[in-house]
């Protein structure tokens, strides 16, 4: 029996035994979880240090923060997202109780990525967790520093049975995905994202996918540029561009394409000084092999700002690439780096036509003043989310579910959006024993009559909460003109 096939084993058989479902103890775990990041902060920069080259700053601004904040909501809502959640009836169980009872799924495998590898791969630790749930959590093995931490420290903080933490590579995952599971969480690349369905499809094991793509970024003529540019600048670069909802590509018209460059120019500059290799808030690409795919993609475009290397130092300054067209090199895959093609279309036509033309990316961003041109964007494309004037803040909302469509993923996550997607939402109906009259309609002999009544009972749906309303109203009124009444006799 292999290791990975022991430690899923051992987490159903910890999950089997009831102990996840209190949410005392759900409560108690995220606790753990949050003491674990507030006391191991030096040893999680370290470790991101060692991998990305961000700052200590950087890690807790992009890394745990947001981590942070997950876990104290999760801590503060589990009760209500746990609860029964009543639904609307219809006349004939307007008597019976009916409602959705959220309920763990089982054991969850979590694979995280290597570009932010706390955020992403303990954000769906904690709507596990709050679900009840077991989870396995396997690290990228390519942000090595950040697992070998993960692996040493978190089983000192959370239930080492429920949350066991397995590390390796390519064939530890392999061997992982051949286990059963109740729900595989899967971040990374599209290509790999197919590989964990298949081998999740042998179980029928659902998943959520979160994935990437080539998120367009359209700069309408008319707005701000100089803003725009100034937050499509900041989006673009933060870890050095290896962030998965990063503007991908710049889609103009091509009257501002040199008063974009230039401001994107100065703003680098402004962000990351004259020298980013020695600034300690710009990052390293994570290794020479992507080092290599990076530089390959850049052939065949002209760089207008940038395009300094450093093998040695897996270092590519913020580049941005002009002449650069739809069947160039750069953008026939997801960039996932430093480097920022800008294309040219003629209006916000040829915008949508040249996103609606390719694979539906996990964000779409506009700048624009024109609140009628960004309506029209989202009605006219498709995309996990749609971000208007800014970048990336979008993730930092619990309340909104992240995640893709198509090739950029499926399945959501965040604040509640976790819980759901980590739960079962079980339909229950309890009716009692009586009103057999009632419900003799739906016996055969199946007549006309009968027919005509359950028209009547199942297709009339009752708002139940609206009904005691309106009896409370009734009740208010029916006191109100007794008083009245008592008044004037009085009187």
């Amino acid at each position: 029996m292999s290791r990975e096939q022991l430690v899923v084993q051992r987490a159903r058989k910890s999950f089997q035994t009831g102990k996840t479902k209190p949410l005392e103890y759900r409560i108690h775990q995220l606790k753990s979880l949050l003491r674990f990041i507030s006391e191991r902060r030096r040893d999680i920069a370290e470790a991101v240090k060692k991998d990305l080259g961000k700052s200590e700053n950087g890690t807790e601004l992009f890394e745990t923060l947001g981590l942070e904040g997950e876990i104290k909501l999760a801590m503060e809502k589990v009760a209500e997202w746990a609860a029964p959640r009543p639904v609307e009836k219809n006349l004939l169980t307007i008597s019976d109780e009916v409602y959705v009872q959220p309920e763990p799924l089982g054991v969850v495998l979590i694979i995280g990525a290597w570009n932010y590898p706390w955020a992403v791969t303990l954000q769906p630790l904690v709507g596990a967790i709050a679900a009840g749930n077991a989870a396995v959590i396997k690290p990228s093995e390519v942000s090595s520093h950040s697992a070998k931490v993960m692996e040493d420290l978190l089983p000192q903080y959370l239930d080492k049975d429920l949350y066991p933490v397995v590390t390796g590579g390519v064939s530890e995952t392999q061997e992982l995905l051949r286990q059963r599971f109740d729900h595989v969480f899967y971040t990374g690349s599209s290509s790999v994202g197919k590989l964990v369905m298949e081998a999740a499809a042998r179980h029928l094991t659902p998943v959520t996918l979160e994935l990437g793509g080539k998120s367009p970024c359209y700069i309408d003529k008319n707005c701000d540029i100089t803003v725009a540019c100034r937050r499509i600048t900041w989006g673009k670069f933060v870890n050095c561009g290896q962030t998965c909802i990063a503007p991908d590509f710049i889609l103009c018209e091509p009257s501002i394409q040199s008063k974009v460059v230039e401001e994107i120019k100065k703003c680098i500059k402004e962000f990351y000084t004259e020298t980013p290799e020695t600034f300690e808030d710009y990052g390293r690409i994570i290794n020479q092999r992507h080092f290599k795919r990076l530089m390959g993609l850049m052939e065949g475009s002209t760089v207008a700002v940038g395009g300094d290397s450093d093998e040695s130092q897996c270092y590519i300054a913020p580049t941005v690439l002009k002449d650069v067209t739809g069947e160039s090199k750069v953008m026939t895959e997801e960039i996932f780096g430093p480097l920022l093609p800008i294309i040219t279309v003629s209006g916000v036509d040829e915008a949508i036509q040249f996103i609606n033309e390719r694979e539906k990316p996990l964000v779409i961003y506009v700048f624009s003043h024109d609140n009628k041109l960004i309506k029209r964007v989202i009605a006219e494309t498709s995309s996990g989310a749609l971000l208007a004037n800014d970048c990336l803040v979008h993730f930092t909302v619990a309340a909104l579910p992240f995640g893709g469509v198509g090739n950029s993923g499926m399945g959501s996550y965040h604040g509640r959006h976790s819980f759901n997607q980590l739960s079962h939402l079980r339909s229950c109906l309890i009716k009692q024993l009586k009103m057999e009259g009632v419900n003799s309609m739906r016996y055969p002999p199946h007549t006309d009559k009968k027919l005509g009544w359950a028209r009547f009972f199942l297709l009339k749906q009752v708002n139940v909460g609206r009904l005691q309303r309106m009896a409370l109203l009734a009740a208010l009124a029916g006191l109100a003109a007794f008083v009245v009444q008592r008044f004037l006799q009085w009187g």
